[in-house]
């Protein structure tokens, strides 16, 4: 399986659009997300966002579930919109919102690498709620995970 993010300069680097309002330009636009070379026997996708900065400690900036084993993207600006793919449900970020939050770092903290993953899924939906934490999320990826993804961005 593999993802891509055609938004992502010299393909790494996120646009400011994309980062949170609380950066300098920023207008927390959610990145769009496409996947190929799907494995046999998927029933549903999940996605996550996490920086990966020791500073940021692992926080989650995005989580959806629930995503049909049908949809192959996720559109640019689709966070808390009906643009989602159907049946999809985003999940409480660590900055308690629902649905994305672009890069919002502490100033001086240079670049942050930010890992999305795609997660090809055995079941048709995990039994989560909005406002599951993170922690939680990757719990209930236990045993159900029959492939996955990587794609590491940076911003600062």
């Amino acid at each position: 399986m593999k993802i891509f993010c055609d938004v992502l300069a010299s393909s790494k680097y996120i646009p400011t659009k994309c980062a949170g309002k609380g950066t300098s330009g920023g207008q927390n636009v959610s990145l769009p997300i496409l996947w190929t070379d799907i494995p046999v026997g998927v029933k549903s996708f999940a996605l996550s966002m996490v920086d990966q900065h020791p500073s940021a400690k692992g926080i989650a900036h995005w989580v959806v579930i629930n995503i049909s084993s049908n949809a192959r993207r996720i559109s640019e600006g689709a966070s808390q919109t009906r643009r989602l793919p159907p049946g999809s449900v985003e999940l409480r970020n660590a900055f308690g919102n629902i649905g994305y939050t672009g890069p919002q770092m502490a100033k001086g903290s240079g670049q942050h690498e930010y890992v999305i993953t795609l997660y090809a899924l055995n079941v048709n939906e995990l039994q989560l709620g909005p406002i599951s934490p993170f922690d939680q999320f990757q719990s209930e990826l236990s045993g159900k995970v029959l492939a996955a993804a990587n794609l590491t961005a940076i911003f600062g």
